[in-house]
C-alpha cells in the first residue's frame, strides 16, 4: 500500500497534465506581466527597440545641448561669434574679403573657417544660429500646442455653438497662406510697435517673429485634437464620469487630455522643425533676425552670395540644417509608432 508521501513522490516525478502546462503557464506570466506595466512604460519598450529613433532622439538631445551650452562652448574655445577676426588680424582675409586659406578657412585656429567679408568664426556662428533658431521654434511651438488644445478640446468636447464658432475660427485662420504671411505680417506689426526711423531692439524683433508664428501655426493640430475628442467624448468613461457628475474641467484635465497625449507629442515633433525652418526663411528674406544676431537664415542668405567662391561656407549651416531636420522628422515616427501598440516596427 502506498503512502500518502510517497504518492505525492510519485506524482512529482510522473509527467501529467499539470506538468505539460510548465510553459504555457510561463507564457500566460509574461502576458500579465506585460498587461500590468503602463501604457507609458510600454511606449518605452516599443522606442528603445527601435535603432533610428533612439539615434535620432541622441542627435536632437545634442542639438539642445550645444544650444544650451553656447557660452560654455565659446568660452572653452576662446571665440565669439560677434568678433571680426578676419579683419582685426591682417593675412587672413584676401583684397576680396574671402579666406586667404583654402576651404574657407579651416584651420586649427577656426575649426570651420572664416565668414566672408566680416570674417567672424563660422563656428560660433553655427553654434549660436542653433540657439537663436532652437530658442524661437520652441516658443512658437509650446504656445501653438497649447492653444490647439484650448480650440481644439474645448470644440470636441462641448459641441454645438461652442464648436460652430471655434470651428468657423479654425477654418478661417487656415485659409491664410502661411509663410506668405509671415513675410507680410512680420514687418507690418513691427512698423506698428517701431517708428520706422528707428532700429527695432532684437527682443522685440523675437517677439513679432514669436507672435506671427504662433498666431497662424496652431491650427492644424486644433483640427486633429478636436477630430480626436469627438470620437473620445462617446466612449463609456467619459459618459461614466459625466453620470457622476464630475465637472467638465475635471474630465477635459483627468480622461480627455491623458488619451490626447499621442498626437500631440507626435504633431509636436513634426511643427518644432517645421517651426525653425520658417525662421531660417524669414532671415534668409530679410524680414526676420538682423545682424548682428547670429542666426541660420542669414548664414544661408551669406553663403548664396559667395558661393561661387567659397563653397565651403554654405555647407556647414546647410549640412546642419538637414540634419536636424531629418533627425526630428524620424524622431516623430519613432514616436508614433511607439505609442502606437499595432505597428510594425
Amino acid at each position: 500500500m502506498t503512502s500518502p508521501s510517497q504518492a505525492a513522490a510519485v506524482g512529482a516525478d510522473t509527467p501529467g497534465p499539470e506538468r505539460e502546462a510548465g510553459p504555457s503557464s510561463t507564457r500566460v506570466a509574461k502576458d500579465g506581466d506585460l498587461a500590468g506595466r503602463s501604457p507609458g512604460r510600454l511606449m518605452w519598450m516599443r522606442f528603445k527597440r527601435d535603432r533610428t529613433g533612439v539615434v535620432s532622439a541622441c542627435i536632437v538631445i545634442a542639438f539642445f545641448l550645444i544650444a544650451a551650452l553656447a557660452p560654455v562652448i565659446s568660452w572653452l574655445y576662446g571665440k565669439d561669434p560677434y568678433t571680426r577676426y578676419g579683419q582685426l588680424t591682417p593675412g587672413l582675409l584676401n583684397d576680396n574679403g574671402y579666406p586667404v586659406q583654402p576651404n574657407g578657412g579651416i584651420s586649427g585656429e577656426f575649426w570651420f573657417g572664416l565668414e566672408p567679408n566680416l570674417g567672424r568664426d563660422v563656428f560660433m556662428q553655427l553654434v549660436y544660429g542653433i540657439r537663436t533658431s532652437l530658442s524661437l521654434a520652441v516658443i512658437v511651438t509650446l504656445l501653438s500646442v497649447v492653444t490647439a488644445i484650448v480650440i481644439g478640446v474645448a470644440g470636441g468636447y462641448f459641441g454645438g455653438k461652442v464648436d460652430y464658432f471655434l470651428g468657423r475660427f479654425t477654418d478661417l485662420m487656415m485659409s491664410f497662406p502661411n509663410q506668405l504671411f509671415f513675410v507680410a505680417f512680420t514687418p507690418v506689426v513691427g512698423a506698428l510697435l517701431v517708428d520706422p526711423q528707428d532700429e527695432m531692439p532684437t527682443w522685440l524683433r523675437s517677439c513679432v517673429i514669436i507672435y506671427v508664428m504662433w498666431l497662424l501655426g496652431w491650427m492644424t493640430l486644433a483640427r486633429l485634437l478636436r477630430g480626436q475628442t469627438l470620437s473620445l467624448r462617446e466612449r463609456e468613461f467619459i459618459e461614466a464620469a459625466k453620470v457622476a457628475g464630475t465637472p467638465p474641467g475635471r474630465i477635459v484635465r483627468k480622461e480627455l487630455l491623458p488619451n490626447l497625449v499621442t498626437p500631440m507629442l507626435v504633431q509636436a515633433t513634426y511643427m518644432l522643425p517645421n517651426n525653425v525652418t520658417a525662421i531660417a526663411g524669414l532671415s534668409f528674406l530679410g524680414v526676420g533676425l538682423l545682424e548682428p544676431t547670429p542666426d541660420w537664415g542669414r548664414m544661408f542668405a551669406t553663403g548664396a552670395e559667395v558661393y561661387q567662391s567659397d563653397i565651403t561656407y554654405m555647407f556647414f549651416p546647410g549640412g546642419a540644417m538637414v540634419i536636424f531636420i531629418l533627425a526630428f522628422n524620424l524622431l516623430g515616427d519613432s514616436v508614433r509608432d511607439a505609442f502606437d501598440p499595432k505597428s510594425g516596427r
